[in-house]
């Protein structure tokens, strides 16, 4: 194996004056680094309760839903609502927490998750998570990490008053194989 000679190059032997000159560029860098900032963000932030980043997509509306409750004289209460996009199609549903607002008592609640096509001019309903038949009082609501998690106060029977509802139940609900499945973090347990 022959070896080539190769002549020493300039900038393998530093000189004084190498030091000079990078000390006097990165001088000049960082003189000039608040000069030659970034233009501010123009992204804008999520609604609260939103885990989904599909910038420009707007959420559904619950206010301009059609849901499924018959308030008679009352009117409909959107109580609580949050996005975030569940099914992983990267646009955001909202869900929402309903009630009719009732003059006494404690209504039931019901939620119900919402999607609204580019080209429409209304949300639908595209799932019931908890029907307003089954009595719950809905708290703890949340969305995060593509699944609704909320706490579900309910009774042990037909007989329990309506202002005090003596079950708490943990539901969380994720979209799993084209439909919400709900699974219970942990047990029933009386309040």
């Amino acid at each position: 194996m022959q070896h080539s000679v190769v002549p020493e190059l300039a900038h393998t032997s530093p000189r004084p004056i190498h030091w000079v000159a990078t000390a006097t560029a990165i001088s000049g860098v960082i003189a000039m680094s608040p000069v030659l900032q970034p233009g501010s963000a123009r992204a804008t932030p999520p609604h609260p309760g939103s885990t989904t980043a599909s910038a420009g997509i707007a959420a559904p509306d619950p206010a301009k839903a059609d849901f499924p409750l018959d308030c008679g004289p009352a009117r409909l209460l959107v109580h609580k609502k949050a996005t975030g996009d569940l099914d992983g199609d990267g646009r955001p549903e909202t869900v929402a927490v309903v009630h009719c607002d009732a003059a006494m008592g404690t209504p039931p609640d019901g939620v119900y998750v919402l999607t609204q096509a580019a080209d429409a001019t209304s949300p639908r309903i595209v799932a019931t998570l908890v029907d307003p038949k089954d009595r719950f009082t809905v708290t703890d609501f949340a969305v995060r990490d593509a699944a609704v998690t909320a706490t579900l106060l309910g009774y042990s029977s037909a007989d329990i008053p309506s202002c005090c509802p003596d079950v708490k139940t943990p539901a969380k609900w994720q979209w799993k194989g084209g439909a919400f499945v709900r699974s219970t973090p942990s047990g029933a347990r009386n309040v």
